[in-house]
């Protein structure tokens, strides 16, 4: 065999393995696309929007949050301890009828800490917990971005943060979805899943049933 034929063999089996790679890579974008959609949910749809529709920016974006907090592991919380957070978690509802700016700060607050006790980026770097949140529990962490938004409105100095009392109401209704899950689930990677014997919402039967009473039967006064 003549130099000259293997010379054209190399560059045929070197043309064909680019080919392979490209076609490869072709196929493993819309996977890799599908599966960070299926896991963030909702937090997929706000990452494309936040890039102006973007869609392989924002996968780049989730893609780098799954690398920094995907092998977090959430540190199961002490039964004592669960039940100081359900307590204090219940007051700063019950506070909502009479102060409810309060009770969304509480609310922000109360999330930051079981977030940091489930062994979350501490409370301090608000972005950096959110964006591991968003990982772990991709369904439920705008509740959080809501009540932190409301709060931080006013505390930063702005003169009126346009949130009223159903907008706090609403806030707080999705806030308690993530407290919910932070409080009840110990498994990795659920994205927000109910867990055994809860309804739709996160929420088990009797706590959703007190979570209505405190917001429906009783009207919160403007503050």
């Amino acid at each position: 065999m003549s130099t000259g034929v293997i010379i054209a063999l190399i560059v045929i089996v070197a043309a064909v393995l680019v080919v392979a790679a490209v076609l490869a890579l072709r196929a493993r974008g819309p996977q890799h696309g599908g599966s960070l959609k299926r896991r963030f949910g909702p937090e997929y749809d706000r990452a494309v929007a936040r890039h102006d529709g973007d869609t392989k920016a924002a996968e780049r974006e989730l893609a780098e949050r799954v690398e920094r907090h995907g092998s977090l592991h959430e540190r199961p919380l002490e039964p004592a301890e669960r039940e100081r957070f359900e307590a204090r978690w219940t007051a700063a509802q019950e506070r909502f009828v009479d102060s409810p700016r309060e009770a969304v700060a509480e609310a922000d607050q109360l999330l930051a800490e079981v977030a940091g006790a489930r062994g979350f980026p501490d409370g301090g770097q608000y972005e950096e917990q959110l964006a591991a949140l968003s990982v772990h529990h991709a369904h439920h962490v705008d509740g959080y971005r809501r009540v932190h938004r409301v709060t931080h409105a006013r505390v930063d100095g702005a003169q009126d943060s346009g949130a009223g009392t159903e907008e706090m109401r609403e806030s707080m209704v999705a806030a308690r979805a993530l407290f919910e899950d932070l409080v009840h689930s110990s498994s990795r990677h659920d994205g927000g899943r109910q867990r055994a014997g809860a309804d739709d919402d996160g929420r088990a039967p009797a706590t959703r049933a007190h979570h209505s009473w405190s917001f429906s039967k009783r009207q919160p006064k403007e503050s």
